[in-house]
């Protein structure tokens, strides 16, 4: 099976590549540009507080789409060591390195100008594919979760270094 998606849009933002693998997202601001034949999807957004991106990480080599374990990198962002995170299945993990490199962000609507909207929190770098745009609505919520045990006691190592952990 061959599937292809057509992108609706794409990120502008003044990170760059290299930026992008030490940075903190939750308070990092950019726009995406919706392309002219998609501009009344966006029509009635303007409202929702919260939105979900999905995109397409283009920079991804082959050799990265084939690797299946990685370690959680994220936790290097607040002094975590590389060698002390577990490797673990990229199904459990939001790196960009994964069969088929799709990103997801959560994002906070700022406003919509045209087919300009402007969010906070979308973890991508200028120029990123943008594949579609969901709302994030009540019934999405959840509550209650849960993560395995590896996950819990590299937080609780984070949580010894800082009482403010915001990306987690």
């Amino acid at each position: 099976m061959n599937i292809r998606f057509n992108p609706i849009g794409s990120v502008r933002t003044e990170l760059s590549d290299g930026e992008v693998k030490n940075t903190l997202f939750h308070d990092l601001e950019a726009e995406i540009e919706i392309f002219a034949e998609y501009a009344e999807g966006l029509e009635a957004i303007d409202g929702f507080s919260h939105l979900l991106v999905l995109f397409y990480l283009h920079k991804v080599t082959e050799k990265q789409r084939k690797l299946l374990k990685a370690r959680p990198r994220r936790f290097t962002k607040y002094g975590l060591k590389l060698e002390d995170l577990p490797l673990v299945g990229v199904f459990c993990l939001d790196s960009p390195h994964r069969p088929n490199p799709i990103g997801l962000s959560v994002v906070k609507l700022l406003w919509k100008k045209g087919r300009i909207i402007r969010v906070k929190g979308l973890d991508a770098f200028n120029g990123t594919p943008v594949l579609d745009l969901k709302p994030y609505s009540p019934g999405r919520k959840v509550e209650k979760f849960e993560v395995p045990k590896w996950y819990e006691n590299l937080l609780a190592k984070l949580k010894a270094k800082a009482d403010n952990i915001l990306d987690f």
